[in-house]
């Protein structure tokens, strides 16, 4: 199964996260099939919080693509 999740990067107290289409086997930091967007929870200075390709994930989700919860949350900030 596909789902569209989150990447952890960034460095030690100061994560960052990628929005990764990827299939479920797959670790969560491992191979993807394609980056829609990032999420940055504690933004400083001219740090956006969500960049996302909303256009992307809406081809996704109806190819059958399943979201977390946390980036269905996500996809609906940037919606409004």
């Amino acid at each position: 199964m596909v789902v569209i999740r989150l990447a952890r990067g960034g460095s030690k107290h100061r994560p960052k996260y990628r929005i990764a289409v990827a299939d479920q086997r797959r670790a969560a930091t491992g191979k993807f099939i394609e980056i829609l967007g990032q999420f940055n929870p504690a933004p400083q200075g001219k740090d956006k919080e969500l960049i996302l390709d909303v256009d992307r994930v809406q081809h996704w989700i109806k190819h059958g693509a399943q979201p977390t919860k946390r980036v269905q949350s996500l996809i609906k900030k940037a919606q409004a």
